[in-house]
């Protein structure tokens, strides 16, 4: 009796964080439903009364400026993924399984990184990409963002290849394997859910960038979604429906993602985490 209360109690507990963290997701997609003289009516409408869907058909029917942000926060979130991977996978493989000298000089140096504001990189990033002509390309906008998620990638993925056996390069040997066919063929599939929850976060890294898209774009011919919400944003006010409305479908990726790759990510993150 005394555990059954305790787990209706535990429930309450956990219903009741869950609601407090989930309304400011509610409230952003009932204000991209309220027409824009009920928002700033006293006292607030909690409820969906009077809803209507003016704003998505403006900005994304009648005027489709946003799906060619979304185009681009795509191309930048998918190509910083893919190139993180390319790179974290075997620089992680290396700092976990090779005998590498001054590898904890290079992991200090990798949460060193991590720890950098994009702001102060920015500026040293848009002079150096000038002379290379990557300011306004989709490429400058990804090496920029794999400035964070790279090191990010292989702190997360080095875990995951410690914790497995040691022997089994040598078994692969063995049995004929090179360490390139060991490395493809035998470690890469034991780390999947490492590398899916490396993806998922590096595709957020890239989708959710403003700093080094602010800064390392003038036109609006390769610019991402961040910049096309600040559109909203003006001198004398800010257009909110239409803010919340293109942040909801903004974050519609984000919650799909998290939602079919869970099993993926939480195994991922809990990889590692203890080792033989």
């Amino acid at each position: 009796m005394e555990q059954s209360r305790k787990n209706i109690f535990l429930t309450v507990i956990a219903v009741i964080i869950t609601v407090i963290f989930l309304f400011p997701v509610y409230w952003m997609v009932k204000t991209s439903l309220t027409p824009i003289t009920g928002l700033f009516q006293t006292p607030p409408e909690f409820g969906l009364m009077n809803s209507t869907f003016t704003a998505y058909v403006d900005n994304f029917i009648n005027n489709q400026d946003m799906l060619h942000y979304i185009g681009n926060s795509f191309i930048v979130a998918i190509g910083t993924m893919v190139m993180s991977l390319l790179f974290a996978v075997p620089g992680a493989y290396a700092l976990a399984r090779l005998d590498i000298r001054g590898k904890s000089i290079l992991l200090i140096l990798l949460l060193a990184i991590q720890m950098l504001p994009g702001i102060t990189m920015a500026m040293p990033l848009f002079i150096m990409f000038s002379k290379l002509q990557l300011v306004d390309s989709y490429l400058g906008l990804i090496l920029a963002d794999m400035i964070h998620a790279l090191p990010f990638a292989v702190l997360i993925l080095r875990p995951s290849f410690l914790a497995l056996p040691k022997g089994l390069e040598e078994a692969a040997a063995i049995d004929g394997c090179n360490k390139f066919t060991a490395f493809t063929r035998i470690i890469l599939p034991l780390v999947v859910p490492g590398m899916m929850t490396v993806a998922v976060f590096c595709f957020l890294f890239g989708w959710g960038d403003f700093i080094f898209a602010l800064t390392l774009t003038t036109e609006n011919s390769v610019r991402p979604l961040t910049l096309g919400l600040y559109r909203f944003i003006g001198q004398y006010g800010t257009e909110w429906n239409n803010l919340m409305a293109v942040a909801t479908i903004a974050a519609m990726p984000i919650i799909i993602i998290f939602v079919a790759l869970q099993r993926y990510v939480v195994g991922g993150i809990v990889a590692g985490s203890m080792k033989d």
